[in-house]
């Protein structure tokens, strides 16, 4: 398997090996290698005739499709810097993240009302009517390649900065983990601006295999998902456990045989109760698992293998041992702090990271000497397989006129999972399930709409006047 230092070097390497195998499907399209390097081509003279130059960001927020691949590809040949948004933002919240990384261009297949000042905006058709090839920019392995924007616990998000050198790490590393080869078929079920997409993208480049894209409509549809795996004939899965769990209770997914093509089932983003494992370890003993571990800002650095031995076990799953060359300690009070080459160049905006990453997770290790999961430090929460900071939605729900005070706890676990905000209204107002959740879609992503409301006459509070959220639980 062919190596590289830079992301768009896969692309290019595989369209010269084997220009006629086919590289992304999306629903009943198709394109080859030779035909993503081409449209990837027209694409970067566009975004070069728009103006975009090396360090340049280029956001991209579009329902998935051949046209936003190629566009990243066209992007990194360019030496900028590409910012995925999945659609299911409502544009309040995409403007804050335009606001934060001031893109040269917001190429967008959604509309909305950008209200005053819009950014520089364009459409994929614009951009792909250029044959002219822009000249070619030398950029460094350390250079950054792509931000992912994640909840932010001033109310604002975060950009995750990462290099081509970050996401390779990972990535060479997973491919060689799981065997990835040129006949493999990777189901790309995560938005792309969520960091499991890295995986289901370069892994299918650099092996020279395809992948297959779940577009949103698919993402909480468990039947629906369980007739992707089956029919499309994917090798490789890779999503949060949730999904999984769904697609077992809800998608018939064990209902009928395992998948003839499935070879590999990965899964990450957060814990994945024993019982399920071990219900789909019995069900298919010839696909490998694997429970990946890692926040955003490392991508993936510890990994676990499930086997037989782990239908007998009775605590969690471990998530593992070091990867991705990552070197992993605990602080003295159990935090998982990551050092290694997967470890994001900083968020954007702020200092560049330096020494070791504090993920704010607890870990410990077992008899085995394979890390375990114990929790997280602060408020931040996985749900749903999505990391959530529940400050960034009391910040949303606070700007509502009915109300005057909120927290938002999650309540249940594991698929149960609910987000619930505690709200104490104003004098004289009245708060309504509804109005929250249609408050929370003007200005949040669908994942972090709340699921419950509560009212109160006033939140509880700790000894030193902070939100008592462990009595919010209860």
């Amino acid at each position: 398997m062919d190596t590289s230092e830079l992301l768009h070097q896969l692309v290019l390497a595989a369209s010269e090996r084997t220009p006629d195998a086919p590289a992304v499907h999306a629903g009943d399209t198709t394109v080859t290698y030779r035909e993503l390097d081409e449209l990837a081509g027209r694409q970067a003279a566009g975004l070069h005739a728009a103006g975009v130059r090396r360090g340049d960001r280029v956001l991209i927020w579009a329902e998935k499709s051949v046209e936003v691949v190629a566009l990243m590809q066209a992007a990194l040949r360019l030496g900028a810097v590409y910012v995925p948004v999945a659609p299911s933002n409502p544009v309040s919240r995409v403007r804050l993240i335009a606001e934060g990384c001031t893109p040269a261009l917001v190429v967008t297949d959604q509309v909305a009302d950008w209200g005053a000042n819009p950014p520089p905006l364009s459409s994929f058709t614009a951009l792909s009517t250029s044959d002219t090839p822009p000249p070619p920019e030398h950029v460094g392995p350390d250079e950054p390649a792509y931000i992912l924007y994640t909840s932010g616990s001033t109310g604002a998000p975060k950009g995750v900065l990462i290099s081509h050198r970050n996401a390779l790490a990972f990535v060479e590393w997973a491919a060689a983990e799981t065997g990835l080869h040129a006949g493999d078929r990777l189901a790309n079920h995560a938005p792309f601006n969520f960091d499991l997409s890295v995986f289901d993208l370069y892994g299918a480049f650099l092996a020279g295999a395809s992948v297959d894209l779940a577009g949103s409509d698919l993402s909480y549809s468990p039947a629906e998902l369980t007739d992707f795996l089956h029919g499309r004939g994917i090798s490789v899965w890779y999503s949060v456990p949730s999904a999984l769990l769904l697609m077992m209770r809800h998608g018939g997914l064990l209902d009928r045989p395992a998948p003839a093509s499935l070879r590999v089932c990965v899964f990450a983003g957060e814990p994945f109760p024993i019982a399920g494992v071990q219900t789909l370890r019995r069900a298919w003993p010839d696909v490998r698992l694997f429970n990946w571990y890692g926040p955003t800002e490392t991508n993936v650095v510890t990994s676990y293998e499930v086997t037989d031995a782990d239908l007998s076990r009775t605590g969690g799953l471990p998530i593992g041992r070091a990867c991705s060359g990552a070197t992993l300690t605990l602080s003295p009070d159990g935090e998982i702090v990551v050092e290694g080459p997967t470890v994001m160049l900083g968020y954007w905006g702020a200092p560049p990271q330096l020494g070791g990453y504090h993920t704010g997770d607890v870990g410990r290790y077992d008899a085995a000497g394979e890390l375990e999961y114990a929790g997280r430090r602060d408020a931040m929460v996985k749900i749903r397989g999505h990391r959530i900071e529940l400050g960034e939605i009391e910040t949303a729900l606070s700007r509502h006129p009915a109300v005057a005070e909120v927290a938002v706890i999650v309540a249940g676990a594991g698929i149960d999972a609910r987000l619930r905000a505690v709200i104490v209204p104003r004098p004289g107002e009245r708060v309504t399930l509804l109005g929250m959740k249609a408050h929370c879609a003007a200005h949040l992503p669908r994942y972090m709409i709340v699921d419950e409301v509560s009212v109160v006459g006033e939140l509880p509070r700790t000894a030193n006047g902070k939100t008592d959220r462990a009595a919010l639980a209860h």
